[in-house]
């Protein structure tokens, strides 16, 4: 009879944990919607701001850029709460004692921004805004303060943890179905990522490597900050490949000048 009783306790509890696993993948899709509806909005305040900076209207566009930094704020803290709903509704399991979610969720979003170095100032998307305001009347030329190395890097970096499927080898921003791991994070093809996890007969272990995390393919997806992120991406990889040609073209005038004193 008592083990009876416990086997029902603990079928009660493993159905608990999956009702709060269900609810947060709820939660945390609706979260990653109002991000990316954030991203694209600063998109669109970026356009803004380079049409007013056209129009001479400095002080508009230092009020857009305020508004963008505390959106970009915004979304940090949207961030930080999404990871925290996953988190807890992956690890959580049932004890003998009522569980406080409030402290549980409040205690993990402290964790995650205390482990955090990120600022709206330094985000990857606030550079990208003020670069674009600096090109209307200065392109091709650094930004005050910044060497030229310093834009190219600062314009490279993303949220993106892996820049090619692991598996195909092809870029992120070429996939045509992309997904990603909501346990690692990482990216792949789809097809190609399916294909993995059926092969391995339920151990499947992420193809990134080193990554210990075993993939399911219920939790491969593509959310929606996804396909944002990969267009981001290939934003900023096509403005370090403009830059890339205003150094070519520096090179071979200077080419020229030394062909031309050499005449002399």
């Amino acid at each position: 009879m008592a083990s009876t009783s416990a086997a029902a306790a603990a079928s009660r509890g493993n159905g608990d944990a999956g009702r709060l696993r269900n609810a947060a993948f709820t939660l945390y899709s609706d979260n990653q919607s109002l991000i990316a509806e954030i991203r694209k909005n600063m998109v669109l305040m970026k356009e803004v701001a380079v049409d007013l900076e056209r129009d001479g209207q400095s002080q508009m566009v230092k009020e857009l850029e305020d508004a963008a930094v505390e959106l970009l704020g915004t979304s940090e803290d949207y961030m930080h709460f999404s990871a925290a709903i996953q988190s807890v509704g992956n690890e959580y399991g049932p004890g003998p004692e009522l569980t406080d979610f409030k402290k549980l969720f409040e205690d993990e979003v402290l964790k995650l921004k205390g482990d955090s170095s990120s600022a709206p100032q330094n985000h990857p998307l606030l550079r990208q805004f003020r670069e674009a305001v600096w090109n209307v009347h200065h392109a091709g030329q650094p930004m005050p303060g910044d060497e030229l190395e310093d834009i190219v890097m600062t314009s490279t970096q993303c949220n993106l943890l892996n820049i090619t499927c692991p598996l195909s080898g092809r870029p992120i921003t070429e996939l045509a179905d992309p997904v990603r791991s909501m346990d690692c994070k990482h990216i792949y093809e789809k097809k190609a990522i399916l294909h993995y996890i059926k092969s391995k007969h339920g151990r499947a272990q992420c193809p990134v490597a080193a990554c210990p995390k075993i993939l399911q393919a219920e939790r491969v997806v593509c959310d929606a900050l996804l396909q944002i992120e990969i267009d981001e991406m290939r934003s900023m990889s096509e403005q370090a490949g403009h830059t890339g040609v205003i150094e070519d073209f520096t090179n071979l005038d200077e080419e020229e000048e030394k062909e031309e004193e050499d005449e002399e």
